[in-house]
């Protein structure tokens, strides 16, 4: 017979974090309100671009750079085909949402995980630290992103926009590591042997060195943004992730196979034009 595990021990970590959490939106509530006025400011910014933009001018825009980026000319006839798609199944300005809001999310996400990938490869201290915060936010299930979200902003477009910069900006912390790290102890060595400082060294050796691993970083990220459309829309983000769970709710195949294909096409088209761009710098 096996031992049950004593009801006694019972860590309240539920109670703490709750308190934890209450004790935040006390102190810093009128903070967030503020944090939150300015992200919405640039949502709606970035979303009005691309609600404004023609929609010849996008799907010619993004055939004419796969071509450019992926060198063929029928990439970006493919490319500009599954633009013109979307807009074919009536789904134009849902897309432009969607899209609207993974760009505001990747802008935000390499403003701060780049800076943080530099200052992990520059401290083996911080990138103990960070390792394990980096694991707990790439495996923590997506949905519990929502709650904290939720709590300090509410419910529309700003807790949307946080909950997938915390599911996003991981992979460019890492890869920006992993680039900077990787480069050859010797050229270092040998920009310092001329002099360089920490800085000169930073921006003309490492980062221009590390460039296409950080590119990866950037698909990476971008892809995982696209991946929380659907979980975003749960608290209010418009857009295909919202067309989809309304398909769930009322059990419409065909409306949420239309919003997904155009998800997918939208991931496709992304995925590959921002991977050409990384192995261009690479094989350059």
């Amino acid at each position: 017979m096996a031992m049950e595990f004593p009801e006694r021990i019972d860590i309240p970590l539920d109670v703490w974090i709750d308190k934890a959490m209450d004790w935040v939106l006390s102190t810093f509530g009128t903070y967030f309100d503020m944090v939150g006025s300015f992200i919405l400011y640039f949502m709606v910014l970035i979303e009005r671009f691309f609600l404004w933009l023609p929609w010849p001018i996008l799907v010619a825009g993004v055939g004419l750079l796969a071509w450019q980026v992926m060198g063929r000319w029928w990439s970006g006839l493919i490319m500009a085909a599954m633009m013109f798609f979307i807009g074919a199944l009536g789904l134009w300005k849902l897309g432009m949402m969607t899209l609207s809001l993974v760009v505001a999310s990747v802008i935000i996400s390499l403003f701060i995980g780049i800076p943080m990938g530099i200052t992990m490869a520059s401290s083996d201290r911080f990138e103990a630290v960070m390792k394990p915060l980096l694991d707990g936010m790439q495996t923590m299930p997506s949905f519990v992103y929502l709650i904290p979200a939720l709590m300090l902003f509410g419910l529309g477009k700003v807790p949307a926009l946080f909950a997938t910069i915390i599911y996003a900006v991981p992979p460019v912390i890492r890869l920006t590591n992993v680039g900077i790290r990787e480069v050859s102890e010797s050229v270092i060595e040998a920009a310092q042997a001329f002099g360089s400082s920490y800085w000169q060294i930073l921006f003309k050796v490492q980062l221009p060195l590390a460039r296409p691993t950080i590119m990866v970083g950037i698909n990476q990220t971008t892809m995982m943004a696209l991946a929380m459309v659907v979980i975003a829309s749960m608290i209010g983000a418009k857009g295909l992730g919202l067309e989809v769970l309304l398909a769930i709710n009322r059990i419409e195949v065909g409306r949420g196979f239309e919003a997904g294909l155009c998800i997918v096409f939208m991931a496709i088209i992304i995925d590959r034009i921002t991977f050409a761009m990384a192995n261009k710098k690479k094989s350059g």
